[in-house]
C-alpha cells in the first residue's frame, strides 16, 4: 500500500448541519461542534453527509460549511466531503468545482432514484474514480437509494479503481458487510454506516463506524471503537449495550432528527431542522429523554448548556 494512501479506521463522526431559528446554518455552532470533536478523540470528520440535511442545502452553503471546517480543523483531523447527485456527469461536475482545500477525499453514494443495476453502479463508480480529483469512498445506503451494491460490484470496483479507496456499508446487512472485508485488496478500508452494529462488525474485522451518536458523544462512542481495536472487547461490549436503547431512538423519526433532538437536550445547539425534516414527536421525546437520563447517570452525558 502506498504510504501516502488515505486509509480511515476509527471513529469518523458524521457532522449535522447546525441551523439558526430563521433556518440559516449556524456557523458559530458549527465551528464549536468540530472542535468539541477534535478535543473529544474523533479520528475524522465526514461533512455535508446524510446527517448533515445536505438535500436541504444549495451549493453555496455547502462550499461554505466546508470553508468553515476546514478553516476550523486545521489539519488536524482527515476531512471527508460527502457529495451527492444520482446523475454521473453531475456528481462528477460538484467533485471538480466543490471547495476542496484541505479535504481529504469524497464520499459518493451510490446513484439514488434510477435504480441502476450491478452493472450500472460498477461503471459509474469507475468513471467518478476516474475524474475525481479527490479520492472516492463509496456509500452504500439502499434504504435510501433503492439499490445495494452487491459485495461483488464492491470487490470489483476496489480491484480495478486505484481512486476508490473505501466504503460506507450501510446496507445492515452483516453477512454482507463481512463479505466485503473478507473479499477487499489490500488497502481498501470498510466502515460502518450503522452505529447499531458498529460493536459486531469491527469485530469481524471492519476498520471503523461512520457514526451519527458521535455528534453528542464522541469521547464515549469512540472509546467503544478504540476498545475493539485494541481487542479489548469485553470493556467495549459495556459501551454499547449502555448505548443500545439509544440508537433505535435516534432514527425513529427519521436522521438526523434524533440526535438534535439529543444535542438539543444536553445544550449543544437548538433543534432546529430544514423542511421536509420536522423535530421528534414529543411522545419520542419524552422515551429519549429517559434513555439519556439513565445514560447521564452512568456519567457520560455533558450537559453544557450553550443555549
Amino acid at each position: 500500500m502506498p504510504e501516502d494512501r488515505l486509509y480511515l479506521r476509527g471513529l469518523g463522526t458524521a457532522l449535522v448541519t447546525p441551523f439558526n431559528d430563521d433556518k440559516t446554518v449556524d456557523f458559530a455552532s458549527l465551528e464549536w461542534l468540530v472542535e468539541f470533536q477534535i478535543q473529544n478523540g474523533a479520528d475524522f470528520l465526514v461533512v455535508l453527509g446524510t446527517t448533515g440535511e445536505t438535500p436541504t442545502l444549495s451549493e453555496e452553503e455547502m462550499d461554505d460549511i466546508l470553508r468553515t471546517v476546514v478553516r476550523v480543523n486545521r489539519g488536524r483531523l482527515p476531512l471527508v466531503a460527502g457529495v451527492s447527485h444520482n446523475g454521473t456527469l453531475r456528481t462528477v461536475d460538484r467533485l471538480t468545482t466543490m471547495y476542496r482545500d484541505g479535504i481529504d477525499a469524497a464520499l459518493v453514494v451510490c446513484p439514488y432514484y434510477n435504480k441502476p443495476s450491478q452493472e450500472g453502479l460498477y461503471q459509474h463508480f469507475k468513471y467518478v474514480s476516474e475524474h475525481s480529483p479527490l479520492p472516492v469512498i463509496i456509500y452504500n445506503v439502499p434504504a435510501r437509494t433503492a439499490v445495494n451494491m452487491i459485495p461483488e460490484t464492491t470487490a470489483r470496483l476496489a480491484h480495478d479503481c486505484p481512486n476508490i479507496v473505501g466504503i460506507k456499508e450501510a446496507s445492515g446487512i452483516v453477512s454482507q458487510i463481512d463479505l466485503v472485508a473478507k473479499n477487499r485488496p489490500e488497502g481498501f478500508f470498510v466502515l460502518s454506516g450503522d452505529d447499531t452494529i458498529t460493536f459486531p462488525l469491527m469485530t469481524m474485522g471492519v476498520d471503523g463506524v461512520i457514526s451519527v451518536v458521535g455528534n453528542a458523544f464522541p469521547a464515549e462512542f469512540g472509546e467503544m471503537v478504540h476498545q475493539i481495536r485494541s481487542g479489548n472487547y469485553d470493556e467495549a461490549l459495556k459501551r454499547h449495550r449502555l448505548f443500545k436503547d439509544l440508537y433505535a431512538l435516534l432514527f425513529v423519526d427519521g436522521n438526523p432528527v434524533g440526535i438534535k433532538a439529543v444535542m438539543s437536550y444536553l445544550g449543544y445547539l437548538k433543534d432546529n431542522l430544514r423542511l421536509p425534516l420536522v423535530p421528534m414527536q414529543e411522545k419520542n421525546r419524552r422515551v429519549l429523554h429517559e434513555v439519556l437520563d439513565v445514560i447521564c447517570a452512568d456519567g457520560m452525558c455533558r450537559k453544557l448548556r450553550r443555549f
